[in-house]
């Protein structure tokens, strides 16, 4: 396997390869997400334009099978930075991370620990960020597209340090696999407190 990193407007060349990961991944439960190619291009744009955004992708070959991001809360969308501005805390000092995305063959070798290092080293080396966060959709306990054998990350993401924070929840509109329109699911957010370098 390869690792490549990518900042900023680097980002951009690897788009499609982006979109078409984050489409295959997200397909499944819990997110159930009908994406299309052009959509994500756009959403992606939001991590190109920004000055500190950081991209940390594997490839087996010329295939990218693993990504995850971040980037500054400031520079993230409005629905994701409301539910901290209307708790009155201070976004600036705050790193989010985007996705982490992983085709299912190359699960369980440690990628997934990798991610999180690769971010929260990002985060610290500039020195002014006191927290790092991402969200997790909040589907019902009794969905009927929830596999048997699934198992929430609850618990990996416990041991690396972070909080969940119902204080904090975002509403995200997107598509479901077998649906016509595009309804708002709940985003709940997990937090955990850095020291800057």
């Amino acid at each position: 396997m390869i690792y490549k990193t990518f900042k900023s407007k680097e980002i951009e060349s690897v788009f499609d390869d982006l979109a078409r990961l984050r489409i295959t991944v997200f397909r499944d439960y819990p997110y159930l997400y009908e994406g299309t190619i052009e959509y994500e291009k756009e959403y992606l744009k939001t991590y190109s334009k920004s000055e500190r955004s950081f991209l940390f992708t594997v490839y087996d070959g010329d295939k990218m099978v693993g990504a995850t991001t971040c980037i500054p809360l400031t520079d993230e969308t409005e629905e994701v930075k409301k539910p901290f501005l209307d708790l009155g805390m201070d976004i600036d000092s705050i790193f989010y991370f985007g996705e982490s995305i992983l085709l299912s063959q190359y699960r369980g070798l440690g990628l997934g620990n990798r991610f999180f290092d690769e971010r929260e080293a990002h985060a610290e080396h500039f020195g002014i960020f006191k927290m790092t966060c991402f969200c997790a959709v909040a589907r019902p306990n009794n969905h009927p597209m929830k596999h048997t054998n699934y198992r929430p990350l609850d618990e990996f993401w416990i041991k690396r340090g972070y909080r969940k924070e119902v204080a904090l929840e975002s509403q995200f509109e997107w598509l479901d696999i077998n649906e016509s329109i595009p309804t708002f699911k709940s985003m709940i957010y997990w937090t955990k407190n850095i020291l800057p370098k």
